[in-house]
């Protein structure tokens, strides 16, 4: 496309809007309407409605003093495909077909920012059955899940991981010399069983979804309850079966792209 092209498909108030975010994501603290003109060498009075509805939209906020600051909007934006839901995507096939063989709810969680977080769930095909919801946190030291994602990093990522946690208002203290044994532990056998340190009569089951090297990248988990009236359901150790398998599948799946992304970003 040649300039007279480029000009013919000009949209100057686009091209406005995109200028003022391009300048602002370049400075710290902000800047008043009048600044944000002179930088662009225009007049202050072309940018009142343009900013005006940044701000309404979310893109930019607006401080006292009349300054002007860029959201963190666009970078939730550019993480709608973040690897972390590369994965989800990938997995929910599998994530359905254990609910089916299994009868029971699933969800795979991952680790941000100090906190467990679960980013994809299927429900349980029956009536019965525990719904953990998409977007929740979850504790690092009182979940099968926060066990699994602990025992699949390395010594020096795990002490990055529990600092973070205990920042974030996690408790202190749990990385004990018995607690490093038992994470030796579902390392060695391939998955975590405990009781659920939220909701009576229930087993969490959680097996690690992993990269080629290793690391975790997210823990598959079944929240187990026994269904009296179903009995073609799977007992707990059929079912621990399905989901050490179902976990395996799915890191073949994620492979070793999508398992370096994650491991650096989480």
């Amino acid at each position: 496309m040649n300039d007279l092209d480029q000009d013919r498909y000009r949209a100057p108030a686009l091209d406005k809007g995109l200028d003022i975010i391009e300048l602002l994501a370049g400075v710290d603290g902000g800047l008043s309407q009048a600044e944000i003109a002179k930088k662009l060498d225009r007049s202050p009075n072309e940018f009142y409605r343009m900013l005006d509805r940044l701000v309404k939209r979310g893109y930019v906020a607006r401080l006292d003093g009349d300054r002007y600051v860029l959201t963190l909007k666009l970078f939730g934006l550019a993480h709608l495909h973040a690897p972390t839901r590369r994965l989800a995507s990938l997995a929910m096939p599998l994530m359905r077909e254990l609910a089916e063989v299994t009868r029971q709810e699933n969800h795979i969680v991952v680790y941000d920012r100090g906190h467990p977080v679960v980013i994809a769930q299927l429900e349980a095909p029956g009536y019965w059955g525990i719904s953990i919801r998409v977007g929740s946190r979850m504790g690092l030291f009182d979940t099968g899940s926060g066990h699994v994602l602990l025992a699949y990093r390395s010594p020096e990522v795990r002490a990055m991981m529990v600092a973070e946690h205990v920042a974030s208002g996690g408790p202190e203290g749990r990385m004990t010399e018995a607690f490093s044994r038992h994470l030796d532990e579902i390392r060695a056998r391939g998955y975590e069983m405990m009781p659920s340190a939220q909701t009576a009569g229930v087993t969490n089951l959680s097996a690690p979804i992993v990269s080629a090297d290793g690391e975790a990248l997210g823990a598959l988990t079944i929240p187990y309850i026994t269904i009296i009236n179903a009995p073609e359901a799977p007992d707990i150790t059929r079912t621990i079966d399905a989901l050490t398998e179902t976990a395996r599948r799915i890191s073949e799946l994620a492979g070793a792209g999508l398992g370096a992304d994650l491991t650096d970003t989480n």
